[in-house]
Formats: C-alpha cells, structure tokens, sequence
C-alpha cells in the first residue's frame, strides 16, 4: 500500500488477555516499543490500531492493542499484516537498505541484466538477493564486495566485477 511500510505479520494469539504473537520484517525490534499506533489491513482499507502494550519473549514480539482484551477479541487480527506511514521509517546507516527497497530491483552484471531482485533470504552470515529472470535463478550474497553500486530511486543495482558467481552459459 502506498505511503505505508509493512513492518510485521500477526501469527497467532499470545495467551487469554488480548496479546498477540508477531513476526516482524524489521531489522529494529526495538522500534515497537515506541510505536503508539499502527495500520492493519482490512478489507483494501486500513484500520488504526491503539498499541497499548509490547513485550519480548526470546525473538518474539508481543503485541497488545486497546480495547482488545481477551482472546477471542483478537482472534480476528491473526494473519493480519501490519504497517506504518512511510513518515516513521527508520534511519538507516549508509549503504543499508530496506527489502522494500530492494525488491523489484533489476540487477546488471558487466553490462548483463541478470533479472529482477524477488526475494532477500535474512540469513546469520549475510543476507542473499534472490534473482530471478525468465525462469533462471541467480543468488547473490549481499556483500560489498559484489555490489557496486545500488539505488532505490531507480531501483537499480550494480553488480562489481568481483561478483563470481555468475556463468551466462547455463
């Protein structure tokens, strides 16, 4: 949806007092915290939800919004995604980007489109761009060293040509 960032997934209900289990697409789970509101989707509209309360358990986050109070309340925002007007977007540092951004990315290796990015695997050593073009797959650790330049405007990334895993033959 224009103007909103998806920040997370409701999974499941968390317990008998109105808190639910999310799955957060943010690299900041910090940031719930200091959310006041957010957008759920219902219906191709969305609907502003009081967050009244996050907790923490392990890597999961807890959410509890205002006048939901028991399980069966909730029951109805399981599956839901939830958002955030472009305007609280986080800073980030240079040379990191949001998968938002990335996503839909074509990608030019020595001169070469290899595709569109379609997917980012999170992965504990590094995340891997997913590229894919007329049915070929190509993955990319998103390494300095293999990107030359990307921008998000243009949803444009260059591949260095220290990049060696790519073979036109296949």
């Amino acid at each position: 949806m224009d103007g909103y960032i998806l920040i997370a997934r409701i999974v499941a209900v968390y317990g008998r007092d109105g808190f639910l289990r999310l799955n957060s697409f943010s690299d900041f789970p910090d940031r719930f915290k200091k959310l006041k509101t957010v957008s759920v989707e219902f219906y191709a509209s969305f609907k502003q939800l009081k967050v009244e309360k996050v907790k923490y358990e392990g890597q999961d986050i807890l959410m509890k919004f205002e006048k939901f109070d028991t399980d069966k309340d909730v029951e109805v925002l399981v599956g839901k995604d939830v958002y955030i007007p472009e305007s609280e977007i986080v800073n980030l540092p240079a040379n990191t980007y949001f998968i938002h951004d990335l996503i839909g990315s074509r990608v030019i290796f020595k001169g070469v489109e290899l595709g569109t990015i379609e997917d980012v695997m999170v992965l504990p050593a590094n995340d891997v761009y997913v590229i894919r073009k007329e049915g070929k797959e190509v993955l990319v650790p998103a390494v300095s060293e293999f990107i030359e330049s990307f921008s998000a405007e243009e949803k444009l990334m260059l591949l260095s040509e220290n990049f060696p895993g790519y073979d036109d033959e296949d």
